[in-house]
């Protein structure tokens, strides 16, 4: 076996028998030919290991944590359930994710809303169901929040989020503490709300402050800054308003490693790289974060302080992975190329289209084989951005795949680490009916975690 092809491997989850790949033990090729392809499959012993050593690494910091799954990475109920199980909080961005966190089981305690848009009927049940906190994005919003909250009759729990203008390594688009990004208020506006909220107190109840730097962040900085930007509001509320916040939220983005030894990975550009490959220690980052704000407690304001997180990434990403079959080969004599192509395209895996994001291709079917000859990989969507690699030559994909020689017609291939954001934001583009998703127990058992759409789903909200 290649060092290319081991370097996927993790002991215990994804594993090869009989020259297949399986998952917590559970045959991949075998899991197609149940369920089909194209195959969403999670591992339910991933997800809750991410959640207890998470949460074992950040307690290490801080006594005090909430981990707020982030819902929108992956919000189907298996999974919802899986974290309430694991012991994972939860964070919404949407009345429809604040209904199945309460079909799912969540506590008014465990949930946290964030998002910029919030209409009236969403922040109305998010006030009466008695959740942890709305995060409020505006001056507007809050002003809203506490109108809705007079008409509910009951005070609403709100904690006012800061845009601070912090910088990351991330992909552009992913970066959310920045001024030029749509979340929050901005420091200019904080001593503000912050005031406004204490003076309309018969609806407010403000709760706690909070920052998120953005998504897949590979440096403990822009952490650190954050909680020191909310330490000083914390400080200066108390000081002036003898108010305390019971919690500051220092939002979610801790990275994943994408980026497994491959030879291809040389045509990813360096800064891309860093990025995909990061792997961060939530201790260090909680470390660094308190060793840069709270030098002196002379109130010992961190006593009875519950800091929160939204993880959402770090807790799903690598814990799911999609089953694709190859359906057609063609090579082209003018340039050399053998393209395969494939019944998973960008419909399922958006980011892989819309930020050129990496996920790592391996062969399911020939798994200890060597992944050595370049191949062309391309989905079945009738659109030509619809390829495993970068149309513009750019280096954020490699141009090519590395898979066995003898991939042929009928193989399935595995995309890695597609478990935040991919099934959520899948879509039936082409009348292609949405895949099954699998969800494999801790036991090693397959269990279906959502059917596979049919053709009659692509129509049943239409009227005509």
């Amino acid at each position: 076996m290649s060092e290319q092809t081991k370097s996927w491997q993790v002991q215990g989850y994804l594993e090869t028998r009989d020259g297949h790949l399986t998952i917590n033990g559970a045959d991949a090729v075998q899991l197609t030919e149940t369920y089909g392809t194209p195959l969403y499959v999670f591992s339910e012993k991933r997800i809750a290991d991410n959640i207890r050593n998470l949460r074992r690494a950040v307690e290490a910091a801080h006594p005090r944590i909430k981990l707020c799954y982030a819902s929108k990475a992956n919000s189907n109920m298996a999974i919802l359930k899986t974290v309430l199980e694991a012991g994972g909080d939860l964070e919404v961005n949407s009345g429809g994710e604040l209904h199945k966190a309460q079909v799912a089981g969540f506590r008014p305690e465990q949930i946290i809303f964030n998002g910029v848009s919030k209409t009236d009927d969403e922040i109305a049940a998010a006030i009466e169901y008695g959740i942890l906190a709305i995060n409020i994005d505006s001056l507007y919003e809050l002003d809203q929040v506490a109108r809705v909250a007079r008409n509910v009759g009951k005070r609403a729990n709100v904690a006012i989020r800061i845009v601070p203008e912090i910088v990351t390594r991330s992909h552009i688009a992913l970066q959310t503490g920045l001024l030029s990004s749509k979340f929050g208020l901005s420091p200019a506006q904080i001593e503000a709300a912050f005031t406004h909220a204490l003076e309309m107190s018969d609806a407010i109840n403000l709760a706690g402050a909070h920052i998120h730097v953005g998504s897949q962040t590979p440096d403990a900085q822009p952490y650190a800054l954050a909680f020191g930007e909310m330490w000083k509001i914390l400080v200066d509320l108390y000081k002036k308003y003898n108010h305390r916040l019971r919690h500051i939220n220092i939002g979610g983005g801790l990275p994943i490693d994408y980026l497994p030894t491959t030879a291809m990975a040389d045509q990813i550009g360096e800064r891309e790289r860093a990025m995909l490959s990061a792997q961060l220690d939530p201790e260090t980052v909680l470390r660094a974060a308190l060793a840069e704000a709270v030098k002196v407690d002379e109130a010992n304001l961190l006593a009875d302080l519950t800091i929160v997180m939204e993880p959402g990434r770090r807790i799903i990403g690598d814990t799911g992975l999609i089953l694709t079959r190859v359906c057609n080969i063609k090579t082209r004599p003018e340039t050399g190329d053998t393209w395969l192509l494939t019944d998973a395209g960008y419909s399922l895996a958006l980011s892989m289209g819309m930020y050129k994001w990496y996920y790592h291709l391996i062969s399911a079917s020939r798994a200890a084989e060597a992944h050595e000859p370049p191949f062309k990989v391309a989905g079945p969507l009738c659109d030509s951005g619809d390829v495993y690699f970068d149309l513009e030559k750019g280096s954020r994909l490699p141009n090519y795949r590395l898979l066995p020689a003898t991939t042929a017609v009928g193989d399935v291939l595995a995309l890695l680490n597609t478990g935040a954001y991919a099934l959520d934001q899948s879509s039936q583009y082409n009348g292609r009916p949405r895949p099954a998703v699998v969800l494999i127990k801790a036991s090693g058992e397959a269990t279906l975690a959502r059917l596979r759409e049919t053709y009659e789903d692509l129509y049943a909200y239409d009227v005509w």
